[in-house]
């Protein structure tokens, strides 16, 4: 009895596609609606590690599930229906191809860049003498391609616009719906004592309205710090305390791993799944103020299919 989330492969009614994606797998509805499953799978540098993570993907839905509701009155988004712990029914847009990534401190990806010198990401200046892990003056959008496979590619405002990949237009209100999101996002993390370091957003369209698509400020599309001890670890040169995906990518770093070729992924113990685990619910606690509640105990795969059969019966 599969008590985690990895392959999924249901025949749904109307169903007309399934999209694979490195975390979520997206079934089409009658070209209509999209069901979107947030399965165990978990991904670094662009690659699906092999081992699935217990109530991850539940995590993930449910901790979207309360930003896209929360934050539908600042920009349309395309969630229908929660109807399981782990999908949600949405919407199907048109997505663009692009990640919207807005960085408010400098981490991850920006701080490895910064630290081999680079002091322009995708087309914004970085000012000089930064540490790890500093406030920006003001919150910074770094988008990157979204690639359908391999690595995302970061790039600049300018190359958008030159390559049509959106137009002028579109992308000023991607960039003023991604600072919407983030505002929002930092004052509420801020408010449960944490802080919202960077954030990437999707967006789509439908009927000529740009929807927020996928999910929003949950531990893989997104950095948190703890606020508290923040200035004085920072005076101190000390790492950060952090709830995110980072710590996957450090223990894959201390092991040799980025994603190039002719590397491998280290073995991940059932100790080590276990930590990445408890590190997700300690996240979705945290930011939400709820008891996280396991959804365990059965098949999960035909607890999903019946589910999401009933919110479809109630579509049609």
């Amino acid at each position: 009895m599969p008590t985690t989330v990895f392959d999924t492969d249901f025949k749904f009614v109307n169903q007309t596609e399934v999209y694979r994606g490195k975390v979520r797998d997206v079934y089409t509805i009658g070209d209509k609606y999209i069901v979107m499953v947030a399965t165990d799978r978990i991904s670094a540098f662009d690659v699906v590690l092999p081992q699935p993570v217990p109530y991850k993907g539940q995590v993930l839905n449910q901790v979207a599930g309360e930003f896209l509701l929360a934050t539908k009155h600042l920009v349309p988004n395309w969630v229908i229906d929660i109807p399981d712990p782990n999908v949600t029914i949405g919407k199907k847009c048109k997505p663009f191809k692009l990640e919207m990534v807005i960085r408010g401190y400098l981490a991850g990806h920006a701080a490895r860049e910064y630290e081999m010198g680079k002091r322009n990401l995708c087309g914004v200046d970085l000012p000089d003498g930064m540490k790890v892990n500093e406030k920006f003056p003001l919150p910074i959008i770094t988008p990157s391609t979204k690639a359908d496979a391999g690595h995302d590619m970061d790039i600049s405002r300018e190359e958008i616009i030159r390559q049509n990949i959106v137009s002028k237009n579109v992308y000023e209100t991607l960039e003023e719906y991604t600072r919407k999101l983030y505002a929002y996002g930092a004052v509420y993390a801020n408010e449960r004592g944490l802080i919202l370091v960077d954030s990437k957003y999707e967006f789509g369209e439908l009927d000529g309205v740009i929807c927020l698509i996928d999910e929003i400020h949950t531990p893989d599309s997104s950095r948190y710090f703890f606020l508290e001890g923040y200035e004085e670890r920072q005076k101190n040169g000390d790492h950060q305390v952090q709830l995110s995906k980072e710590f996957v990518r450090e223990w894959l770093i201390a092991n040799n791993f980025m994603g190039k070729e002719g590397q491998h992924v280290p073995e991940m113990t059932d100790d080590w799944v276990n930590q990445i685990s408890e590190r997700y619910i300690e996240l979705f606690e945290k930011i939400t103020g709820k008891t996280f509640q396991k959804k365990g105990g059965e098949n999960i795969i035909s607890r999903i299919e019946k589910n999401v059969t009933l919110a479809l019966q109630h579509l049609s």
